[in-house]
């Protein structure tokens, strides 16, 4: 319940001390889980003190014992070891201090670590934080590697020898942090946001030798899976030996069984990849040399055709058979003006047979009427009537005399001249 303060009216501390001293307890017994982080055990005391730590948060809370409830559990328990306290919350008024009167410890047993990892892991799981999708890819050749592994250990010398011997040119960004106890959560937690930060990072590697469920405990915890599965910079999670597996190798993006495999697995070797490009190279010139040889082969048969061997044959061939066919064009020509001079010539003949002109050579005349018309019968004349006559040398005008007898028409006397005919008419 609020209390009425002021400026005016303060309280004094150790009322306020008191105050929260009856708040505190009223409180039950909780049980509570964490690390022993300190141990104090003084020889003839009957108290013993410890110091329990929540590993995934720097938070920590004093607990006191008897020595008696201690003794019972003090051949499993030690620091670093993680236990369950059934404990009160104790206020202590002159110090203003909090802790916790523990009367009965647990040690925690790996089958029930493994049972809580179990279930943590499932839970992450619903998330999707293990998912494959989630999961990048790591670059080819790295140019700075991001190393958080445990000071001077042989972790961090198999990383780093292995890395360079495959890859001498490679560089690392060390942190090196502690890999077991009560500092290791929040440690690694940090060492990973600080080189995910770095944008030279390429990779990050989390290393780490073996050891047992316990020691490898910092590795599963929530907070360390879940900073991973943040991280934009690729991890891999080399933690312990081939049968250990934490959840880090779950959430990580690649899983090293040692970290000397991690090693293998992020820094390509120089001399494979020059043995790869030396391959390379062989197949690349043997690529070429196949198609050289097969465009070769395929200009030689294309070159070995008749008509790049002689290439004016064709041409040859076509102006033989073209004088071919001017000569037939012109003899069939020749046979037509041949046949047509002759046809012309026969016709002429005929023409010539039929003219009137050839028929006056004969002796013939052609009489005609002062109007042009052409004589034809006795009857289309009269006596004394002047016709022209037209002879093959010229033409002269006749008199049409009297009927000769019966039957006869009138006969044109000859020498009768026209008058406008010249001497003929004369």
């Amino acid at each position: 319940m609020g209390l009425n303060t002021s400026a005016e009216a303060p309280l004094p501390v150790g009322q306020v001390s008191r105050l929260i001293g009856g708040w505190i307890d009223r409180l039950g017994q909780v049980w509570v889980e964490g690390q022993i982080t300190q141990l104090s055990r003084r020889p003839g005391a009957g108290v013993v003190f410890l110091t329990l730590r929540d590993p995934s948060h720097d938070i920590s809370v004093g607990v006191t014992c008897f020595r008696q409830v201690y003794d019972e559990v003090a051949d499993v328990v030690s620091e670093g070891a993680r236990v369950v306290v059934l404990a009160k919350p104790e206020w202590y008024a002159p110090r203003g201090q909090l802790s916790l009167r523990a009367t009965e410890i647990r040690p925690v047993g790996v089958g029930e670590l493994l049972a809580r990892l179990e279930r943590l892991k499932r839970s992450l799981a619903a998330e999707g934080l293990f998912a494959l999708d989630r999961k990048k890819p790591l670059p080819f050749l790295p140019q700075l590697i991001g190393l958080v592994v445990g000071r001077a250990s042989a972790a961090e010398r198999d990383v780093l020898e292995n890395a360079r011997r495959r890859w001498p040119a490679v560089r690392f960004e060390v942190r090196n942090v502690a890999v077991q106890g009560v500092h290791a959560v929040p440690q690694v937690i940090e060492a990973v946001k600080e080189l995910d930060a770095l944008p030279e990072v390429d990779v990050i590697i989390v290393a780490r030798g073996g050891g047992s469920v316990e020691d490898l405990l910092p590795f599963s915890d929530e907070e360390v899976v879940r900073t991973v599965a943040a991280a934009r910079t690729p991890v891999v999670s080399a933690i312990g030996h081939e049968p250990d597996s934490p959840l880090l190798d779950l959430v990580a993006d690649l899983r090293a069984s040692t970290p000397t495999d991690a090693a293998k697995k992020v820094v390509p070797d120089v001399g494979e990849e020059l043995e790869r490009v030396r391959q390379l190279q062989g197949r690349g010139l043997r690529a070429v040399r196949g198609l050289l040889d097969r465009e070769e082969r395929g200009l030689a048969h294309a070159l070995a055709r008749p008509v790049f061997v002689h290439p004016r044959r064709m041409v040859e061939t076509r102006e033989a058979e073209v004088e071919a066919l001017l000569a037939r064009a012109r003899r069939t020509l020749g046979h037509l003006l041949d046949r047509a001079d002759s046809e012309l010539a026969h016709t002429r003949a005929r023409v010539v047979a039929l003219s009137p002109a050839a028929t006056l050579e004969r002796g013939y005349a052609v009489l005609q009427r002062a109007d042009g018309h052409v004589v034809r019968s006795p009857e289309e004349v009269s006596a004394g009537e002047v016709l022209r006559a037209r002879v093959a040398a010229g033409e002269f005008s006749v008199r049409v005399a009297e009927h000769a007898g019966p039957g006869t028409g009138p006969v044109a006397g000859p020498g009768t001249p026209r008058p406008d005919s010249g001497p003929e008419a004369e």
